[in-house]
């Protein structure tokens, strides 16, 4: 069975973004070493990504190829109008049922890439099996969180930590 691993940055408050989507504040943070954060290494972990529609048109609108060729990239959106294109595939119903395929098909890993409505979504459903939390030393005034509703309760397990040059924290927990 693969693990999603959900991979991602947010602020020292819990933001994974402005409020308006932008994630233009992590290109502020200091990295004097060149750091990659271990990225490299997830992406030979995975074959397939999963996101929400708004983190996608995100990543388009940063003017680069799309980073995740190669991999099988899915959109979860509520949106049914949506024609999947060249770098994705959109999941506009049964969402859950599709990821649980997903998971118990075969190859390697998924990253969930975000955001906070997808991460909420997976989470609340017992579908997510490892959190990579990369804590960055900022502060943003308002943002999306990480997780945009959760169940009361939901227990992680400390896996490591790693403290990095730059300041920044990785948490990679268990989930419970």
């Amino acid at each position: 069975m693969k693990k999603i691993i959900l991979y991602i940055a947010t602020s020292l408050n819990g933001y994974i973004a402005k409020a308006n989507g932008s994630v233009d504040w992590l290109e502020g943070i200091p990295n004097p070493h060149n750091e990659n954060y271990g990225y490299n290494d997830l992406l030979d972990l995975i074959d397939t990504t999963i996101q929400g529609n708004n983190t996608y048109r995100q990543i388009l609108d940063w003017g680069i190829d799309f980073p995740y060729k190669g991999k099988d990239n899915y959109v979860i959106t509520q949106n049914a109008n949506l024609v999947s294109d060249e770098n994705v595939t959109y999941i506009s119903s049964d969402h859950l049922n599709f990821i649980e395929k997903l998971k118990n098909g075969s190859g390697k890993n998924i990253w969930l890439v975000g955001g906070g409505k997808v991460n909420s979504l997976l989470l609340n459903n017992g579908l997510i099996d490892e959190i990579h939390q990369f804590i960055m030393p900022i502060v943003i005034e308002d943002g999306i969180k990480l997780f945009d509703s959760v169940k009361e309760g939901l227990s992680l397990k400390i896996v490591d930590t790693k403290v990095y040059k730059s300041g920044v924290i990785r948490y990679r927990y268990k989930v419970a």
